[in-house]
């Protein structure tokens, strides 16, 4: 059963030989199979027990779907967790040994803490700012850089940090100054205090390595510095370690994460199975083109080892793509086609409308309840954490042994808590439904995989999931960003607002890095899809607003030239931009900019360049504000290229409007004529 079905390569990786394996899995290959198929076969070839594999992941979702599998492969005792919760199952464990007294307390939240050492040292305490604040510092935590060494790193890296580094610096040294004064501890240090404990207490080493002997490590390719310290300590001088990743789906970069272990490890572990998994059984062939079309325009090292998806699927439909006047007019377009898929047979379980930012959500949620679709949006309010479903399992937990016919028992317990035969008929009423027609969706699932479960063993499996945070499936529409819809897929998506400036997003303007994590963070949206993908973006925010936005750069050999969207807009002088070099039409922020293509030979001033470069990083320090707010990169290269001789000429590069003529007009006409 465990190698039943399975192609060649996932063959190959699940049968690997105990040892370092490296599995670069595209997507829609069958990760998850292989992954649970390997550990499996690991356990039932006697290589090692359940009991002593520790597999990893990035969300309770996915860990509490690999429990799932294992479970009905016939492999039960696997330890199957998220970094943090792995961390904090182990810290609890060892806590006496290493530091004795009670365990500190987590911390759920570090705004307020992080909202008084800002304080203290004058930063700003509004919202946004400590939201800011408190993701830089978690970037920091999980890049191992310290309060001291905080500045340093950010200038080394030209990050754009909150605030001058100094101050970003003393706010971190305050927060965890703070935290530590309270005995609290955040979810990083859960990976902090786990790695140190390993590190510096040789028993705790020992007893740890001895109880777990074989590591799994799902999405390898998001992990960071400090998550792959902790996988150090817990390997040792060990090598019986699998990971599993995609370096086209490195989209956490700015949280800290990097594929460079991903990328490395077959030099590190230079007897490593390296195996690759490029048939996809998701998507397609229509959607599976469109995924390498818009991944083989990547740069950079990831890039270098992109895999090339190969469709399984039979022929579906070609992608949509559709240009709107405006945003209204956009999702008022898609729920529109949505209310009509559904009416046709679709469920609306299986249609997702993905975005780049969460701020998008509320004009899809406004045209999907006037066009009476139901939707949930990913993100929200935790699924376990609802009031009907804390009720219901209450009732479940409280029920007696029913009949024996789980899911009969189930609707029949549900009943009295609001599991009518039929919807109700408001809006408020019918989620509440359906949250509790999940609940006995599950117990369909329980009842597949365990045919002799009863309610008892029901009311477990709630508990089990809740506290691993693995909700069911809610029937309704899914609208998510594009980071919360990793790991998942549906029969339909929707791709909107892929307007430059949205996607990719305008601060990652200038940085190449910055803009190819953007493209593979629309590559993720792709590959969600399983059979229909409509991509669609609007000219104008507002109706009636002007219409100079474009559609997104990454589109640019997507659509076909005779298609109605391939289209540009009009520059307001009414003539199409053009190349200044080969004469194509431009796209993109960066390609207005410099008035030629990416792929075209740049002609820039280096020495121009360089000096413009320190002249804003003055500039924002002076200003306290981040480098991009004074001049993009791809302005100050802009400048570097045309080196501009007067106003005119300088206000003629887009990205420069009166405003920064006034304020850094002066100085840059200065270093041009310097140079």
């Amino acid at each position: 059963m465990t190698l039943d079905g399975l192609d060649d390569e996932q063959l190959a990786a699940v049968t690997a030989p105990r040892g370092p394996v490296c599995v670069l899995a595209g997507a829609g290959t069958g990760k998850t199979r292989t992954i649970t198929r390997r550990i499996a076969h690991l356990c039932s070839t006697g290589h090692v027990a359940p009991g002593q594999v520790l597999a990893v992941t990035f969300t309770a979702r996915a860990a509490g779907e690999m429990r799932t599998r294992l479970r009905a492969l016939g492999v039960s005792g696997v330890q199957a967790r998220t970094f943090h919760a792995a961390a904090l199952r182990q810290l609890r464990y060892f806590w006496p040994r290493v530091v004795g007294g009670d365990q500190w307390q987590l911390l759920e939240g570090k705004l307020r803490v992080v909202g008084q050492a800002a304080a203290r040292v004058k930063a700003g305490t509004d919202a946004a700012s400590l939201r800011d604040l408190a993701g830089e510092i978690e970037w920091a935590k999980a890049s191992l850089v310290t309060p001291e060494g905080y500045a340093a790193e950010a200038a080394r890296l030209r990050r754009d940090t909150p605030g001058p580094a100094e101050q970003v610096a003393a706010v971190y040294a305050g927060y965890e100054a703070l935290k530590n004064r309270a005995e609290l501890l955040d979810f990083d240090d859960l990976l902090l205090h786990t790695a140190a404990a390993l590190e510096e207490h040789a028993g705790v080493a020992e007893e740890f390595r001895d109880r777990y002997r074989c590591f799994v490590v799902d999405e390898y390719q998001d992990v960071t510095a400090l998550q792959q310290r902790v996988l150090d300590a817990w390997l040792g001088e060990r090598d019986d370690l699998t990971v599993v990743g995609d370096a086209n789906q490195t989209i956490y970069t700015f949280a800290g994460a990097t594929p460079r272990h991903l990328l490395d490890f077959p030099r590190r572990f230079p007897e490593a199975v390296v195996v690759r998994l490029q048939r996809d059984y998701r998507s397609t062939p229509q959607v599976v083109s469109c995924a390498n079309t818009l991944i083989g325009a990547a740069r950079g090292r990831a890039a270098g080892t992109r895999l090339s998806l190969v469709g399984q699927l039979p022929p579906g439909p070609d992608p949509d793509f559709t240009e709107h006047d405006d945003e209204p007019a956009e999702a008022a377009a898609v729920a529109k086609r949505i209310r009509r898929l559904v009416a046709d047979g679709t469920p609306a379980a299986e249609i997702a409308v993905l975005f780049r930012i969460n701020a998008q959500s509320e004009v899809y949620e406004q045209a999907l309840t006037a066009a009476g679709v139901p939707y949930q949006v990913r993100g929200g309010e935790r699924f376990f954490a609802r009031p009907e479903v804390r009720r219901a399992m209450s009732t479940v937990r409280t029920a007696g042994p029913g009949s024996g016919a789980l899911v009969d028992d189930v609707r029949a317990v549900l009943a009295p808590v609001g599991l009518t035969p039929e919807p109700p008929a408001g809006a408020a009423q019918r989620a509440q439904w359906e949250s509790l027609l999940a609940l006995v969706e599950l117990a369909e699932e329980l009842l597949a995989v365990e045919p002799g479960a009863d309610l008892r063993r029901f009311a477990a499996e709630l508990e089990s999931r809740a506290d691993a945070a693995h909700p069911p499936t809610v029937q309704g529409v899914t609208l998510a960003s594009l980071h919360a819809a990793k790991g998942l897929e549906w029969d339909v998506v929707f791709l909107v607002g892929l307007a430059d400036g949205t996607l990719p997003i305008q601060h990652a303007d200038g940085d190449d890095a910055a803009i190819e994590e953007e493209r593979r963070l629309l590559y993720v949206g792709v590959t969600r899809a399983r059979r229909t993908l409509a991509l669609s973006w609007a000219l104008s925010r507002q109706p009636g607003g002007a219409r100079r936005r474009r559609r997104s750069r990454f589109l640019h050999g997507l659509i076909p030239d005779t298609h109605p969207a391939s289209r540009i807009a009009a520059s307001p002088g009414g003539a199409k931009p053009r190349c200044r070099i080969c004469g194509s039409p431009l796209l993109g922020a960066d390609a207005m900019k410099l008035r030629r293509c990416g792929d075209c030979p740049s002609d820039v001033d280096t020495e121009l360049l360089d000096r413009l470069r320190g002249w804003r990083a003055e500039q924002a320090r002076r200003l306290q504000v981040p480098a991009y707010v004074v001049f993009t990169d791809a302005t100050l290269t802009a400048i570097a290229e045309h080196r501009p001789a007067d106003s005119a000429a300088l206000v003629s590069i887009p990205g420069i409007g009166a405003r920064k003529l006034d304020r850094y007009g002066p100085d840059v006409l200065a270093l041009v004529a310097e140079n």
